[in-house]
């Protein structure tokens, strides 16, 4: 059997906070196959960037980590930052949240997406200026042989955000991240953006972990799914089977709040109660405990394990029977 591109185990990654120590992600387990699209949801705050950013090694100081990531065969938990720039950028590639902030607003896109050309595969001046315009070209920026010294406000949010697309092709990723690709896009180029992706993903044969709020681009881009709360994943599996089902309370929650075509004026959206706790107020037990209505005392104190649905559906919750009807 051929081992999988990506391989998180028992992902752990703990921050040191003015009010203590708090678990930011709580054993994170996943796998990643080459040609493999995954998306992750969840609430600002449960933990989705965050892990993500462990990734690529790009944790701020105060991170401690603990588990195992093995990209390709190769351990990235305690590697050295020299061998981690290796391959950040160009055996992983990544599309951040907010291409405006992404970008750097003194250099020109020449530069900025030659850059990795330059650096990863020893590219000349030239070469790399050439590379860059056939990448601009692919991702669709219109006249891209005269704006290649644009500066990014020169460009509009569609534009910036194909940019940062082509900057994270540039040496031909094993792996694509794309956090939040479409904030802040109208639908129109958000669908531009997200057919780009997938053709890119069936051109390249590269695996995409994209990150993103909205359920409706996670059915219409991933083919797996991990639903995140509290730094730790209590839903996961096909997205097709994940949205059939529905089985863990929060999910049946995010669900809930959706906006539903033909709704009545005045209609109010269902919402999940409470608010995301701080990380160091998260109980020990169940990170939904206290939120969620089918609490019970147990729920504070025990971490639920797995239960594995058919079709490779694997729900975290101890009430799962009286919840969702199925055996546990």
């Amino acid at each position: 059997m051929t081992e999988p591109l990506l391989q998180v185990r028992d992902l752990r990654i703990g921050l040191t906070t003015q009010r203590g120590p708090a678990d930011a992600v709580r054993g994170l387990s996943f796998d990643l196959a080459r040609g493999e699209t995954l998306g992750i949801v969840g609430e600002s705050g449960c933990g989705k960037s965050i892990t993500v950013m462990s990734l690529m090694g790009l944790l701020p100081a105060n991170a401690r980590v603990g588990g195992s990531i093995r990209f390709g065969g190769q351990e990235l938990v305690g590697l050295p930052e020299s061998a981690m720039c290796g391959i950040r950028g160009n055996r992983i590639g990544m599309i951040f949240q907010e291409p405006m902030t992404a970008l750097n607003p003194v250099h020109t896109i020449a530069r900025q997406v030659a850059e990795p050309l330059r650096l990863h595969r020893g590219l000349s001046k030239a070469e790399a200026r050439r590379e860059a315009l056939a990448l601009l070209d692919r991702v669709g920026i219109p006249d891209a042989a005269q704006r290649l010294d644009a500066y990014p406000h020169q460009f509009s949010g569609g534009q910036r955000q194909r940019i940062m697309i082509a900057m994270a092709l540039a040496c031909g990723p094993d792996l694509l991240i794309a956090d939040e690709p479409t904030t802040a896009l109208d639908v129109t180029i958000q669908k531009q953006i997200l057919d780009l992706l997938a053709e890119l993903v069936a051109e390249r044969g590269m695996a995409l972990i994209l990150i993103s709020h909205d359920l409706g681009v996670i059915a219409q881009t991933v083919s797996r799914m991990l639903v995140m709360y509290g730094g730790s994943v209590v839903e996961s599996g096909p997205t097709a089977a994940v949205f059939a089902e529905r089985a863990h309370p929060y999910t049946q929650g995010l669900f809930a709040a959706r906006p539903a075509l033909g709704a009545t004026k005045g209609h109010r959206l269902a919402t999940i109660a409470g608010s995301v706790p701080e990380l160091v107020d998260l109980p020990p037990g169940c990170p939904f405990a206290g939120r969620c209505a089918h609490t019970v005392p147990e729920c504070h104190a025990t971490v639920p394990p797995p239960t594995l649905l058919p079709h490779d559906h694997a729900v975290r919750c101890i009430r799962l029977p009286e919840i969702a009807g199925v055996a546990a």
